[in-house]
């Protein structure tokens, strides 16, 4: 046996472990995903068999039903078909119970084993760590080499972290940035129909979506501020800013009647056009720091699995 020898079993056997919990986990999330269409199908078929006991009990206890069938001299032919498609209800329903206590049974078993199983994935990594250190300590070829990869896998790690909060800030910007584009869209609809009929009404509904568009706007550029501060963290100098469409322009512009409705609709068109601008921009940035982060976790995946290969050595 070799130095490695006893922790090279352990190992072993944690990972073999880990790979049964795996696939023990993805038997337990198709049971799950089978139980649930059980479930649903036993309330479709429990509703049609309280139909067809009801439809049955009325030909039974008379009524009208049961007037017109003897009227038509086809009662007993009719209420034999009625008792006929109830019991084939229920065969069905009590079929689908079974197969419900059947999954319901195999998902206690997958349960107890995972229970049984404990957490190998996390030993499995206490192991790979301590044969690490081993490694290193000992002078061995292999470790100068795992001492490198922790390094980088460290240095990944972080950069992928960083690129992945970037990529959060600027999915919640641009869905920000999208808020106001929408109010400011409503609002150039409604300067568009106050151009042709006018009226106070008209004014009314326009000055709405510009205050809600006024209010979007200053939670975007917050949003557009932090996103920008989560750029620097990945060496990207960026200051995106919102057009001038504060309070002040608003209540000048397009409250106070100093301008003409038809320059009122110029101004929300380039506004909106210039607010469409900066969503592009983040969308763009999205797009690239989720390709970046893509590349990371490759990376990552790669070094990860480098080192096992050099500790199952």
């Amino acid at each position: 046996m070799t130095a490695f020898g006893a922790i090279d079993d352990e190992i072993r056997d944690a990972r073999d472990r880990a790979r049964r919990r795996d696939q023990l986990m993805r038997q337990r999330a198709t049971l799950l995903n089978q139980i649930e269409e059980v479930r649903g199908v036993l309330v479709d078929l429990e509703r049609q068999l309280a139909k067809e006991d009801r439809d049955v009990a009325k030909l039974e206890q008379g009524g009208f039903a049961a007037f017109l069938a003897g009227l038509t001299g086809n009662k007993e032919e009719r209420l034999a078909r009625e008792r006929a498609e109830a019991l084939a209800a229920r065969q069905r329903v009590g079929g689908q119970r079974s197969r419900l206590e059947w999954l319901s049974g195999d998902l206690r078993t997958a349960d107890k084993s995972l229970a049984e199983l404990g957490n190998p994935h996390h030993e499995l990594e206490v192991l790979l760590a301590r044969k690490e250190r081993m490694l290193v300590e000992s002078g061995d070829p292999r470790g100068r080499e795992l001492s490198d990869i922790a390094a980088r896998l460290a240095n990944v790690t972080a950069d992928l972290r960083e690129h992945d909060e970037a990529r959060q800030a600027g999915a919640a910007a641009g869905q920000a940035v999208g808020y106001v584009l929408r109010h400011l869209g409503s609002a150039r609809g409604a300067s568009t129909w106050d151009m042709f009929s006018g009226g106070g009404f008209a004014d009314m509904v326009e000055h709405g979506h510009l205050r809600q568009a006024d209010e979007a706007a200053w939670h975007a550029q917050g949003a557009l501020d932090r996103f920008s501060r989560e750029l620097a963290d990945v060496g990207v100098t960026a200051a995106p800013q919102l057009p001038k469409v504060d309070t002040r322009w608003f209540a000048d512009v397009f409250f106070d009647n100093i301008i003409t409705d038809a320059i009122k609709h110029q101004r929300i068109a380039r506004t909106g056009e210039a607010v469409r601008e900066v969503a592009e921009w983040v969308g763009g940035m999205v797009g690239e720091l989720s390709a970046r982060c893509g590349h990371l976790a490759r990376e990552q995946e790669s070094l990860a699995r480098r080192r096992e290969e050099l500790l199952s050595s």
